[in-house]
């Protein structure tokens, strides 16, 4: 394919049922094989203009646009551009490896000979090194979406679209991922848009930056330029500029008294036959945050969810302390769904699978319901976590229609409603701007002073800096 050219012409769309424009008053040109960062606040309609530009963004029944926009002077259609999404289980489509990459390819009708050596390729340059026939089904969070990148790069499309593509990724898999786009637009045959808050691995290779608000363009040009003259005005609206940092210090943490949760000989995974690790013995003081970290596929999340009694452990044990467990278990898996509200909540990776009402203000209030909480005392503790969370003006949008920093606000706010013991977060930061991720830290901290126990899996070395009170690092077992 030919390097794509890009025209918004006062462009913007508003999505069906919300009185807002999700983004408007686009005017930008994209020329052919230019490499372009997109910056701009959560929520300002970064992934909306890129899904416009995929062609995927819907049918007047979701929405409706004004002005103009084109690929090559056409409307864009589905297929014609390489997107790889913020949720990268969102495309996920073939239950194999191999099939999913090759599912692109034989949508555009390349020759069967050519679509196997391109799959391997392109799992190669992404590093996902896993047999062609592994089950999409068994990857982890940040093997999917390097997943969903080679499905994009084996495409060899003329306009490749990234929206955080390295998000869910270990430090090394974010270099790698980022040189293996670096191959394909060496040449200036692709046009590259790529959405990332944090900024500083792709400079090296994107000689534009624009940045989008809500109401438009608001800077636009080479990435020195644009930082040097608009540098503090950018950090204000959320954007990660080089050198202005979040001026955070960490908290002076106490010494715990006890463990809030204990694994001993604990065999983690999903199948008995294949389990993902065993721990002789892992702990989580009470009242300090505590870190997973490691590569993809270490088994951070698996590990996660077996603390939280949200999956039974393969072999061993986990405890809780009596202070958090009911009378009569303090194995987390025995307890019953109401007993949990109140003492671990769980932050899924993906935001949506825990999103069950229609709206965003009622899906902070399910917890305080099934507790039979005063009406008073759920609309107070609504009230007070939109605000926190930077969603009041969604209050009555729907969860799905959110964007995916709004989606991951809104998934901590759910948990943190009821007030659990033990709060898990599974990659907490991830689609956050500047601003959001200092108020979500100042969120976690102010849990931590109120004694609540934290556990976190993320890749993020800030986060890291400042909460990283007991690291629990897990190795690739291979």
């Amino acid at each position: 394919m030919s390097p794509a050219t890009v025209r918004f012409d006062g462009w913007g769309w508003r999505h069906a049922g919300r009185a807002a424009w999700a983004v408007s008053g686009v005017s930008l040109t994209i020329e052919p094989g230019e490499r372009v960062l997109l910056l701009g606040a959560s929520g300002a309609g970064k992934s909306t203009l890129l899904h416009a530009l995929a062609g995927v963004l819907g049918s007047a029944d979701e929405g409706e646009s004004a002005g103009s926009l084109t690929v090559d002077g056409q409307r864009p259609r589905p297929g014609s551009a390489g997107l790889v999404m913020q949720d990268p289980d969102a495309q996920t489509i073939l239950a194999r490896v191999g099939d999913d990459v090759a599912f692109g390819l034989e949508n555009l009708a390349v020759p069967r000979e050519q679509i196997w050596p391109r799959v391997r390729a392109a799992l190669a340059e992404v590093g996902l090194d896993v047999p062609l026939d592994r089950s999409t089904e068994h990857l982890s969070g940040g093997e999917r979406q390097r997943l969903a990148l080679a499905g994009a790069l084996a495409m060899r499309p003329g306009l490749l679209l990234l929206d955080e593509p390295t998000a869910n990724l270990d430090p090394a898999g974010v270099v790698e991922v980022r040189d293996a786009v670096g191959r394909l637009v060496d040449d200036r045959r692709t046009t590259l848009v790529v959405v990332e808050h944090r900024i500083d691995t792709w400079l090296p290779l994107v000689d534009r930056v624009v940045v989008l608000t809500a109401a438009g363009i608001v800077a636009d040009g080479p990435p020195d330029r644009v930082f040097a003259d608009h540098g503090a005005e950018l950090a204000a609206l959320g954007a990660w500029v080089p050198g202005i940092g979040h001026g955070l210090v960490p908290r002076t943490a106490p010494t715990p008294a006890s463990d809030a949760l204990a694994g001993t000989d604990l065999v983690i995974g999903y199948d008995p036959d294949h389990p993902v690790r065993t721990f002789p013995s892992v702990t989580v003081p009470a009242g300090l945050s505590t870190t997973l970290t490691g590569a993809n596929g270490s088994g951070k999340t698996t590990l996660a969810l077996t603390l939280a009694g949200l999956i039974p452990a393969l072999g061993g044990q986990v405890v809780a302390s009596d202070s958090i467990s009911p009378k009569g278990s303090t194995n987390p898996f025995r307890w019953r769904s109401r007993e949990l509200l109140t003492r671990i909540g769980t932050v899924f990776q993906d935001p949506e699978h825990q999103f069950v009402s229609h709206t965003v203000a009622h899906e902070l209030a399910i917890g305080l319901h099934a507790l039979k909480r005063p009406a008073a005392e759920v609309t107070a503790t609504v009230d007070a976590l939109l605000e926190q969370l930077h969603l009041t003006r969604l209050a009555k949008a729907n969860p799905f229609t959110l964007s995916g920093g709004e989606k991951r606000r809104l998934s901590v706010g759910t948990v943190l409603a009821t007030s659990p013991a033990v709060v898990l977060l599974d990659e907490p930061t991830f689609g956050q701007d500047r601003n959001t991720w200092i108020d979500l830290v100042h969120l976690v901290s102010a849990q931590l002073d109120a004694g609540t126990t934290v556990v976190s899996v993320t890749h993020d070395k800030d986060y890291l800096a400042l909460l990283g009170e007991n690291r629990i690092h897990l190795e690739v077992v291979r």
